[in-house]
């Protein structure tokens, strides 16, 4: 059975066409796309996904689960429809919106605390290009995906800073001994 450590590119390209098939199914028709079998028993495994959709603007829409808590067909499915019509901040997607828009699915391990004995420590222990961070403390939590701070040419620090600011806490709130923070990688598949 597949699972994340061996999902080939032939995969990705599946995965990534079959969510521009369930977001076009929902917009054009308002119906759910019937997933086939091969495809569901192929994506079986729990897993973490995030559905991004970008134009030429930039960021159209942006929604996943960061916990595999879900079978990655289902949360793929639900993912899709999420970020073309429930990203808070973007209009929902319109028809002749979608030639315009480039579908990329990230699927993720799962997230790990990273253990430091001070925060200075996180700085060498995040690798840029490689980790996803989840910042949380109290009831704020934040996300950022691995592939962000490359597209924005950011360091370690400015990624802490920024996932802390996605969190609604200060930028410096990952010096805080109360903040947790944690990692996770992710394979990105774009069309």
């Amino acid at each position: 059975m597949k699972d994340y450590n061996n999902l080939s590119k032939e995969d990705g390209k599946l995965l990534v066409s079959t969510a521009r098939k369930i977001v076009t199914e929902y917009i054009k028709n308002n119906t759910k796309l019937k997933l086939e079998n091969e495809f569901k028993n192929n994506f079986s495994f729990k897993s973490g996904v995030f559905v991004t959709l970008n134009d030429k603007q930039g960021l159209r829409g942006c929604i996943g689960y960061p916990l595999p808590n879900k079978l990655l067909y289902d949360a793929l499915y639900d993912a899709a429809i999420s970020a073309a019509t429930k990203d808070p901040r973007f209009p929902p997607v319109e028809d002749k919106d979608l030639n315009s828009i480039i579908f990329e699915v990230t699927v993720l391990t799962s997230p790990k605390k990273i253990i430091v004995n001070n925060p200075e420590e996180y700085l060498s222990k995040i690798k840029v290009g490689r980790d996803g961070l989840i910042v949380k403390n109290g009831y704020h939590s934040g996300l950022l995906l691995p592939q962000v701070p490359v597209d924005y040419n950011w360091n370690a620090k400015e990624f802490l800073e920024h996932t802390c600011e996605k969190a609604g806490l200060s930028k410096d709130s990952w010096k805080d001994p109360t903040t947790v923070i944690e990692s996770f990688e992710g394979i990105i598949f774009k069309e």
